[in-house]
């Protein structure tokens, strides 16, 4: 961990050197985890003992195995953050006969995590960095012992799912805490959820003014079939499920979700042939068919010192 100064109370930036995170899930840590704060004058601060003591209650230890099995072999395996153009993708890659993937919905923490371990060829994420500007660089530098090779898949939309006519009139995030209105959520580790959790330390509400905060769903368009069904006002999600469901939307931000490959696994076969899926007009076809997409980096290597971009 950082080291910080010595004092009776952290701020959000010195709470985030402390627990070697980034920012913004230090966030998601005060409203999924328990994290001890108070917010003072808009301002988050945390005491430090009750920090550390926090941190001791959650020691976990996780024990790497890693897999032996190349994506030469005929299997790719992909975890990390959902995702309905990436889901006809893997589709389109068994179609084609170039293989079988297995792809675990883990969100993207849990991408990095799998990707850290050695349990997946390929991690998908779209983790908003403190910049405000650019994604994934910096918590894949925090998680991964090596920097990986990103390449983009797309850029999406985020924002809140909204039932048709927007009946509860939710125009911002403080809205989402009127009375008698109700959401679903997204798990902690998304980066959906990062996002909310961002926008709400943002606002002048809390997450625990939120009917329904707690109640999480994994994927997008099981958040939007919650809404379609009437069981929720407002889900966090992207906009190509409001398009599919024909819901209403409030815009958050466009994001990039990118594939983390490690280096050392990078030209294998089944690797390439995925990567090399996101030039074809077929797919080309599939995202023009959803709102909310733009694939004008796709299939293009990212770098983070000045994001000069390659074919």
């Amino acid at each position: 961990m950082t080291a910080v100064k010595d004092n009776k109370y952290l701020t959000t930036r010195e709470v985030a050197a402390f627990l070697n995170i980034n920012e913004k899930m230090v966030y998601s840590l005060v409203n999924e985890k328990g994290l001890p704060a108070t917010k003072v004058t808009g301002k988050w601060l945390f005491p430090r003992r009750l920090v550390e003591e926090w941190l001791e209650t959650h020691v976990l230890n996780y024990q790497r195995t890693g897999i032996e099995r190349s994506s030469n072999d005929g299997i790719l395996l992909m975890a990390g953050s959902d995702d309905l153009l990436l889901q006809r993708v893997l589709s389109l890659y068994y179609k084609k006969g170039l293989g079988t993937v297995f792809f675990a919905n883990l969100g993207s923490m849990g991408g990095l995590k799998s990707l850290r371990m050695g349990l997946c060829h390929i991690g998908t994420c779209h983790l908003l960095q403190d910049d405000n500007a650019e994604y994934n660089f910096d918590f894949a530098k925090e998680e991964l012992d090596r920097a990986p090779v990103f390449v983009n898949f797309s850029k999406r939309e985020q924002g809140i799912l909204l039932q048709k006519g927007n009946p509860k009139g939710i125009h911002s995030i403080a809205d989402l805490a009127k009375k008698g209105v109700k959401i679903v959520n997204r798990q902690l580790g998304t980066g959906t959820r990062l996002l909310l959790d961002y926008e709400i330390a943002r606002s002048d509400i809390s997450s625990s003014l939120i009917d329904g905060y707690q109640r999480e769903v994994a994927r997008h368009l099981d958040a939007g079939i919650e809404v379609l069904a009437g069981r929720a006002d407002a889900a966090p999600a992207i906009r190509a499920v409001a398009g599919l469901l024909d819901l209403d939307f409030l815009p958050l931000r466009w994001e990039r979700y990118d594939l983390l490959i490690a280096r050392e696994r990078f030209f294998e076969k089944g690797i390439q042939d995925f990567i090399g899926l996101l030039h074809e007009k077929e797919f080309r076809d599939i995202a023009a068919s959803y709102t909310g997409y733009d694939i004008s980096l796709c299939g293009k290597m990212l770098f983070p010192d000045n994001l000069r971009t390659q074919e």
